[in-house]
């Protein structure tokens, strides 16, 4: 019985080495026939598209400037020399221009300076008149003071009022009292409102 019992299972075992190998062997066959056919199929495609591998491959043709004519580099160097021509017409415009207002610039300059000279001598000028005019009407003032009062009374009556009032605000107090004193009313009235109108302008500390 033991006998028969391992034989069997050796028979057994067999059986499944031979169906294990040929499962394997038909797997592989499977695989091999699929990868020719595969290539097959590549091999087809590129023979029905030859130029297709090649032209995409192949290098783009580069274009090149042709080169210009005798004539149009001719007709280019005319329109440099033309446009020379013209940036050398403006820049003689403009130095003629700068010069112009160089000159001009020159003749104001002096004529400045002239005028600065005249208001200078101007200015000397009325400083002497005014110190003349100063020292006239100081005098007159000394005059006016030294009259009797009736009498400078009666030239302040036919003065304009403010020339009036100059002169009575220069003059000392009793003399000027005096002389207003000797007035008309009137005259006398409108004389105090023009010395009271200059003494409220004068700036208060």
């Amino acid at each position: 019985m033991s006998k028969r019992k391992r034989r069997g299972a050796r028979v057994g075992r067999g059986s499944l080495s031979v169906i294990a190998c040929l499962l394997l062997g038909s797997a592989i066959l499977r695989i091999t026939t699929g990868a020719d056919e595969a290539w097959a199929k590549a091999e087809e495609h590129f023979q029905a598209q030859p130029g297709t591998l090649q032209t995409s491959l192949a290098p783009e043709p580069v274009q090149t400037q042709e080169c210009k004519t005798e004539g149009e580099l001719e007709a280019m160097l005319q329109a440099f020399s033309a446009r020379e021509e013209q940036l050398d017409e403006r820049e003689a415009k403009l130095e003629e221009r700068m010069s112009t207002l160089a000159i001009a610039d020159r003749e104001i300059t002096a004529r400045l300076a002239e005028l600065r000279q005249i208001e200078a001598e101007l200015s000397r000028t009325l400083a002497v008149a005014d110190q003349a005019a100063e020292r006239d009407i100081g005098q007159l003032v000394a005059v006016y003071e030294n009259m009797k009062p009736k009498d400078a009374a009666a030239l302040f009556e036919e003065m304009d009022p403010n020339f009036a009032a100059g002169f009575l605000a220069r003059m000392q107090p009793e003399a000027a009292a005096g002389v207003l004193a000797g007035l008309s009313p009137n005259a006398a009235y409108t004389i105090s409102v023009v010395l009271a109108g200059r003494n409220a302008e004068v700036p208060k500390e």
